[in-house]
């Protein structure tokens, strides 16, 4: 076939989203990739990095049950072949049922590069022209970025997909920046057990997070050794010998660091240079497809919508919002009703050790809005399963003051799993005490998301109510209820 109803450029977790659901709901659909169907969520990043963290988790599980339990155990070492060979089992397992569940979609995969020639023509390799009738979805997605004047030589100076590459743990590494990814992998290898630097330009690591969760997060990594550096910025890197030296400055100081690699983790670009999308009417703004209407996601080309990391921000490339993306584009395309992504209420999650997860607006980003809220921190340490683990951290609570929850933020032991119940908590438009009312089992990490809320509901257990959110005894004499 040359025409289709939707054809996709990416297949990528945003472009493959679009292409089983617009081939669900009856739209002959092609999808056109260079690479692998999965893009790089499941082959470089998403899901082998979670791989390998969990292998960290296990290392340092190890250490846990002889330092902590008394168990006789020792860990001897990391087997770092079987340690990739389990992560790439998992990927090439994940990849193999992707592949069939397209295929039993009905869905057309055509490998090559494809480009846009028109609003409703995508050309492949050069030669082989693809009609869209419907509609032409974009979902190129995006590659690591680095700093002017850097070159990632794939050994010394690393990407993120580099260190996917590395047959070995690092003796000792500089991670430059403090976003998830470089958190990650900075928690990875201290578990594997590379010395770590971990550096950030902003003043707390996972800048884009509530300021109180950068803070305690990096000092949960400077109790595990790793030596976090924040308003730090880095200047220059030359390779000497078998390693690096990376300078950075803090304030006035400059220090050399030396290590064995440096792995830039700065943000990641987007894939749309000489691709045709200027020609075909879509307009671009630093690399970034700008859709006309986010509601809709279609661009300023009639018929021509963008999915996943080439969005701009509120989008926030993150793999679970491509899949929403490419939900929304293909029952668009279809004709049928889909409601706008609220990127407030998509949840963020950060798998190093300890964990951290948010969904909604910070404190600062809420009084920014001009909201008037109040605020509960309930540490973890006050429910009996927090301190089994062993991890510290907390719930953060930002909620408008008398009404409903906008944020939720939390740090520690297994939070990733936690925050899909702040993510309905947020959406839903709960208040404290619509939450308050609803009985978290116990013994669970879950019970200090209830209790947070118990709290600002004015119901306290085992956390102390704040003195601004306590109220006057009944007058003596009235009658109980």
């Amino acid at each position: 076939m040359s025409e289709y109803d939707i054809v996709i450029l990416g297949a990528g977790t945003g472009g493959y989203a679009a292409a089983l659901r617009a081939a669900g709901l009856g739209l002959s659909t092609c999808l056109i990739e260079q690479g692998l169907v999965g893009g790089t969520c499941l082959h470089r990043g998403c899901i082998p990095t979670k791989a390998m963290l969990h292998a960290a988790e296990l290392a340092d599980g190890v250490r846990e049950a002889s330092e902590r339990w008394g168990i006789r155990a020792t860990l001897d070492g990391i087997d770092v072949a079987r340690v990739v060979h389990a992560r790439d089992d998992v990927v090439e397992r994940s990849f193999r049922g992707l592949e069939q569940h397209l295929a039993s979609d009905g869905v057309t995969i055509v490998r090559g590069q494809g480009r846009l020639r028109d609003p409703r023509t995508v050309v492949v390799d050069g030669e082989q022209a693809l009609t869209a009738r419907r509609a032409v979805v974009l979902a190129t997605g995006s590659v690591p970025a680095l700093l002017p004047g850097l070159v990632a030589d794939g050994e010394r100076i690393l990407t993120s997909d580099d260190a996917l590459r590395l047959d070995r743990v690092p003796r000792s590494v500089v991670v430059l920046g403090a976003g998830s990814v470089g958190v990650e992998f900075a928690s990875l290898w201290r578990s594997f057990g590379a010395e770590v630097v971990l550096v950030e330009a902003l003043p707390s690591v996972l800048p884009l997070e509530d300021p109180d969760i950068g803070r305690e997060l990096g000092r949960a990594l400077r109790q595990r050794g790793i030596d976090v550096r924040v308003d730090t910025r880095f200047e220059q890197v030359e390779t000497a010998g078998d390693g690096v030296r990376a300078t950075v400055r803090h304030g006035e100081a400059s220090t050399v660091l030396e290590a064995e690699c440096l792995l830039v983790a700065v943000g990641r670009s987007p894939v749309t240079a000489d691709l045709g999308y200027e020609a075909a009417g879509v307009r671009l703004e630093r690399g970034y497809v700008v859709p006309r209407d986010w509601a809709t996601l279609e661009t300023d080309a009639p018929g021509v919508y963008a999915v996943g990391d080439i969005l701009p921000p509120p989008s926030l490339a993150l793999a679970h919002a491509s899949f929403a993306e490419g939900l929304l584009v293909a029952e668009l395309v279809a004709g049928l009703p889909s409601a706008p992504i609220d990127y407030d209420g998509v949840a963020r999650a950060t798998y190093s050790s300890p964990e951290a997860a948010s969904v909604g607006l910070t404190e600062p980003a809420a009084r920014a809005r001009g909201l008037d809220v109040v605020t509960n921190r309930m540490p973890f340490g006050g429910v009996a399963k927090g301190l089994i683990l062993g991890q510290g951290g907390f719930v953060k609570l930002v909620a408008e003051r008398d009404g409903q929850v906008v944020g939720v933020h939390l740090v520690g032991a297994r939070v990733t799993e936690l925050i899909s119940e702040a993510m309905l908590i947020t959406n839903w438009e709960a208040d404290p005490a619509d939450v308050a009312q609803l009985i978290h089992p116990h013994p669970t990490l879950a019970e200090a998301v209830g209790e947070a809320h118990l709290t600002l509901a004015g119901r306290p257990l085992h956390q102390a109510l704040p003195p601004s959110r306590r109220k006057a005894p009944a007058a003596a004499g009235g009658s109980a209820p």
